[in-house]
């Protein structure tokens, strides 16, 4: 009997220094969020400023199959989405916090970490870098517009800095608790400048000799402006990266489990988001056809007071998408360091750690400004299947339906067209890398 005591004392003293090392850890310390909390968090996760080229990637899809590819991609992600929210806690007594967990449960320890975090990764740390430049060239925008006769210029490089400034005393926010009050500013921002780029559009008028037939003047062209614009649609729908640790956040029980609260925030944002982007889409695209900019607001161009505004707004929503999806990659390096290399959980860790990510995002975003249409190109890679897919597989391996069921079919449809999606989008991305190439400069 003397024997067993210490063993349960030890049992004892390891949950204690987990929950301990949970506690701290940004994505389980704070386990009491409400519903609209995963509301705003998950419109600010899925609206970037990618909404405002969505009328150009309209132009070179064309009415019909624009209107179906953006409908389609809203419809496929809600349905990912939703399985996702029910697999967060379908073991009973346990809760998958972290994308990787869930891919852990399916495929293994060893290969889940393989298959989801590298993809995780470069969703994450890719758009944390193209935000960087989003925010940076807003604000040199803001600061032409407003300042165009007595001011020096100044190099984007400078305003990336700037921008980036403000994440070396953001990211020391513990928690996505502790920055919901950032994402729900982020989260109106986002409805405000999509509101203000179709309201204005309307104000415009569809113009004197308005097209809507292809640009290109090739076949091979108009194909692959096709492939790129269906990776700008498609990736405009990409907060799956972030869905389960958001999740996380909202307290849980056997009578009422989080996916209840989850899912009706999940169902506002998504309603938000139509309202954001099939205004913006089919507005701008009527509007202007196919001589639209690749950035609304270009092409709307005054009033100048209007523009400002919009830009100010996108500079405060992309503060908040920074955070947003930097917390997880905070939770994956903090968690290695205490769990894996034994680090003391401390705010001198938590301190270096998180300057280190923001300056290292800053640094890239600085060396490569036009690390948007990289993204193109990578995220075909990595934004499809962990949005299109991976959800639908992670599901099929876990609950197998029966063959031919509605579930079945319903999870293959998706999977076919996710995987098309990641083969075909990069090769447009590709291309525009190429054509783009001469304009590229490092430290511009």
């Amino acid at each position: 009997m003397g024997t067993e005591t210490p063993t349960n004392d030890k049992i004892d003293k390891r949950t204690a220094e987990q929950k301990a090392i949970d506690d701290w850890l940004p994505i389980t310390s704070s386990r009491n969020a409400k519903w609209w909390y995963s509301a705003f968090h998950n419109v600010t996760a899925m609206v970037g400023a990618g909404v405002l080229s969505l009328p150009s990637a309209m132009a070179n899809l064309g009415w019909g199959p624009g209107v179906v590819i953006l409908v389609l991609s809203w419809i496929i992600t809600l349905y990912t989405l939703w399985q996702m929210v029910e697999m967060h806690e379908m073991v009973p007594g346990k809760r998958f916090d972290r994308y990787h967990e869930l891919g852990q449960h399916a495929f293994g320890e060893k290969l889940g970490l393989w298959i989801v975090v590298p993809q995780q990764l470069i969703c994450e740390v890719g758009v944390d870098i193209v935000y960087m430049v989003t925010g940076g060239k807003s604000l040199q925008k803001i600061h032409n517009l407003v300042c165009h006769k007595n001011c020096n210029n100044m190099k984007t490089s400078y305003f990336i800095m700037i921008f980036g400034s403000v994440h070396f005393v953001l990211s020391h926010l513990p928690n996505f608790n502790a920055i919901s009050g950032l994402s729900l500013a982020a989260a109106i921002m986002s409805l405000s400048y999509s509101t203000i780029a179709w309201v204005a559009s309307v104000e415009k008028g569809v113009q004197k000799d308005v097209q809507y037939g292809y640009k290109a003047s090739t076949s091979a062209g108009t194909v692959f402006n096709f492939l790129n614009a269906l990776g700008d649609v498609a990736f405009a729908y990409a907060g799956h990266n972030v869905v389960l640790e958001i999740q996380a956040t909202i307290p849980s029980s056997p009578e009422k489990p989080s996916k209840g609260p989850m899912w009706r925030g999940v169902l506002v944002a998504y309603i938000v988001v139509a309202l954001c982007y099939f205004p913006v889409a089919l507005i701008g695209y009527w509007m202007f056809g196919n001589g639209v900019e690749d950035n609304i607001l270009v092409s709307l161009n005054k009033p100048i007071w209007l523009i400002v505004t919009a830009n100010m707004f996108v500079v405060i929503h992309v503060i908040g998408s920074y955070q947003l999806y930097a917390m997880p990659v905070f939770d994956m390096m903090e968690t290695v360091l205490v769990k894996q290399l034994h680090f003391k959980p401390s705010w001198v860790l938590r301190f270096v750690v998180r300057n280190f990510y923001v300056a290292f995002t800053m640094f890239v975003g600085i060396t490569f400004p036009f690390f948007g249409s990289l993204l193109g190109f990578f995220g075909g890679f990595a934004f499809a299947p962990t949005t299109y897919f991976l959800p639908c597989i992670i599901w099929l391996a876990i609950y197998k339906p029966r063959k031919f069921s509605l579930s079945w079919i319903t999870n293959w449809i998706c999977i076919i067209l996710g995987l098309l999606l990641m083969i075909l989008s990069p090769i447009g991305g590709l291309r525009s890398i190429i054509l783009n190439a001469k304009t590229y400069g490092f430290y511009q």
